[in-house]
Order: structure tokens, then sequence, then C-alpha cells
């Protein structure tokens, strides 16, 4: 990776959606602008605010797609990511952890 890049790999999680009422919405659905979760797999040199194994939101109309070993991974500028996930702690209570 170089500069600023960041290599994500998809949440499964991201292609399909369960509303509220149970019914699948797919992934070619047209929604309002939804942002997407995705798990960072390598960093480039220059990247300060991310490391690799963490989840990252991102917008996904804003990505360049490539595939590496039969895989799919986006490629990000630092710049373009929302935020970052912290990990879910244990014992701590409910709530949202972003």
């Amino acid at each position: 990776m170089l500069h600023d890049r960041v290599l994500v790999h998809m949440d499964a999680e991201s292609s399909e959606r369960l509303s509220t009422s149970g019914i699948v919405i797919p992934a070619t659905a047209v929604v309002g602008k939804r942002l997407a979760w995705a798990e960072v797999v390598a960093t480039g040199p220059h990247v300060r605010q991310v490391e690799v194994g963490d989840r990252v939101l991102f917008d996904p109309e804003d990505r360049a797609e490539v595939e590496l070993h039969g895989a799919d991974y986006v490629l990000l500028r630092e710049r373009d990511l929302h935020g970052v996930a912290e990990p879910q702690a244990e014992g701590t209570g409910t709530g949202l952890y972003l």
C-alpha cells in the first residue's frame, strides 16, 4: 500500500439488509445515501488514524474496487473514512459503540 491508502474488505452484512418488519432489502435497491462498514486489511505508511483489523465507516459511492486472489476489496484514501468503530467492551452495559 502506498501513501495514505487503506485497503478494506466489505462486511457481508453490508450487501443485504433486513428491515424492522423482516423484509430483506437487496444491495441493489436504491435508498437514500447510506454509509457502509468494512474491515481494514492493509494500510499505507502515512495512515495515522486506523490500523489493520479496525472496522471503518465509508461512503460506498466514493470507492475503487479491486480483486486480489479471487476476493473483492475496496481501495480508499484515509480522508474518505467517516468513522472507526471501537471494539465492544465486555460487561460494560448496553449501547452504541461508535
